[in-house]
């Protein structure tokens, strides 16, 4: 059976990290009872839609591009915004689309389908579309999979949930998402290797263009979007043990040699990228020399590389690995708010990275579409692109610990003050030339890696 049944449209959502799409790697059609996936069926949080509430509010569409706009249009309430790609049109929602109650249940009202208390379909949604739609013919479903980095869960459930049920209310347009997580290094080779991704955000430019590289991503993606692209940001914190025993204060504490670092593998991992990138720079106005030294020295005081963010806080907070965490400051403080009472403090050091997390479409996966959803999954990706820079998606965003983009939640934002927060761009050169200077092969990163399992095959064979 597959998840289209007759009375009920079930949104499957990926658990699995990596590449997988579902426990038994089913890449299109995952079954409705696939062992080991967690179904969500018709409750708050998920992003179920029932069939009555649906197939009430489809109308015909003639000519798809003008119906997109006319439906926006028509709707009471709705802000939009257009930006060209290609010749597709693109809608930003922005505004509350109905009189349902919240998104899901949450605090964050999109009104869009949200029922009482979001509990369900409303009396608007379920029955306002009136009998003489019910035999006119329904746009076909589109499904969308999202592939994402490791941290990312918590908000792009969040988000598309909201972006589902405000999506159909404005267009008629039913989506359906799968969602993919996992290392962003690790899945943008995926997406290059034949995962089925329609729309990546990953973890740091590097890992979209490798996938524009491979001519799946059209070249000018970070022309398409706002703010180049990049729907939120982050920095490196430092996590220590409570009490902080080793009295680790900053950057320079990573050196010592009582000191013990946990940190992802940047083979692998986006997180051990920007990691390194705020190591390098801390160090780099002294010079190469002096850097190379400095994170030489880090990096020798690593006794294990995960392979995603996820993972590394696993290493340090379940297997009570290391002295200090080097982990993106939104990972920390979810895996906080998870422990409770049981929370390691942090500290988030001057003379940081601006991490940035882009978005784009993967422009050749969504035109191989059959001709029947092509333009459909065509408009739904580039709309949801468009939909992550708007207000609630930002509180979205702020809300699973990032630092918003949106000024208004910049300035409101309880998160720690940095004083020197810089951009790789700014410090290092451009994004190409970071990628073949430290992480290509033979680069800055492979000599450092090199040189620690030489020392420490020495130090195990008693040189």
């Amino acid at each position: 059976m597959l998840i289209r049944p007759p009375r009920t449209t079930v949104v499957s959502q990926t658990h699995q990290a990596a590449t997988q799409l579902c426990c038994c790697s089913c890449p299109l059609s995952i079954p409705l009872k696939c062992s080991g996936q967690k179904q969500l069926l018709i409750r708050p949080l998920s992003l179920s839609i029932t069939a009555s509430s649906v197939n009430k509010r489809v109308a015909p569409r003639q000519s798809r591009k003008p119906n997109l706009l006319e439906a926006l249009l028509q709707r009471p309430g709705i802000l939009f915004a257009t930006a060209a790609a290609g010749s597709v049109g693109l809608i930003a929602l922005i505004a509350k689309l109905g009189g349902g109650g919240n998104s899901g249940g949450g605090k964050h009202k999109s009104g869009g389908g949200g029922g009482r208390d979001g509990q369900g379909p409303s009396d608007h949604a379920a029955g306002v579309a009136g009998r003489d739609d019910e035999d006119k013919p329904k746009l076909p479903l589109v499904s969308l999979t999202l592939v994402s980095f490791a941290v990312t869960r918590k908000a792009y459930h969040l988000i598309t949930e909201r972006f589902v049920k405000d999506y159909q209310a404005a267009t008629g347009q039913q989506v359906k998402f799968r969602l993919s997580f996992g290392g962003s290094g690790t899945q943008a080779r995926a997406l290059v290797d034949g995962l089925p991704g329609d729309v990546v955000a990953l973890a740091l430019p590097l890992d979209v263009q490798k996938i524009a590289d491979a001519g799946l991503i059209d070249g000018n993606w970070r022309e398409r979007l706002p703010n180049g692209a990049v729907v939120a940001e982050s920095v490196v914190a430092l996590v220590t043990r409570k009490g902080n025993p080793k009295n680790i204060r900053g950057w320079d504490d990573l050196i010592r040699e009582d000191v013990s670092v946990i940190t992802a593998n940047p083979k692998t991992a986006g997180v051990a990228r920007w990691n390194f990138l705020a190591l390098w720079g801390h160090r780099s106005k002294k010079g190469d020399a002096a850097a190379l030294d400095y994170v030489t020295k880090v990096f020798e005081n690593v006794p294990v590389q995960p392979r995603d963010a996820r993972e590394a806080s696993d290493v340090f907070y379940k297997q009570n690995l290391g002295d200090v965490l080097l982990n993106y400051e939104n990972e920390v403080r979810l895996t906080n708010l998870s422990y409770k009472e049981n929370a390691l403090p942090y500290i988030v050091p001057d003379n940081n990275v601006c991490i940035e997390t882009p978005v784009a479409v993967v422009d050749k996966n969504v035109k191989q579409r059959s001709s029947r959803t092509r333009d459909a999954t065509v408009e739904a990706a580039h709309a949801f692109t468009q939909y992550l820079f708007t207000p609630a998606c930002q509180e979205h965003f702020s809300d699973s610990g990032f630092r918003s983009i949106d000024p208004k939640l910049r300035k409101a934002s309880k998160l720690p003050k940095v004083k020197d927060v810089w951009k790789v761009e700014d410090r290092l050169g451009s994004w190409a030339e970071v990628q073949q200077r430290f992480f290509g092969a033979g680069g800055v990163l492979d000599d450092i890696q090199r040189h620690v399992g030489e020392k420490r095959r020495r130090e195990r064979e008693g040189k």
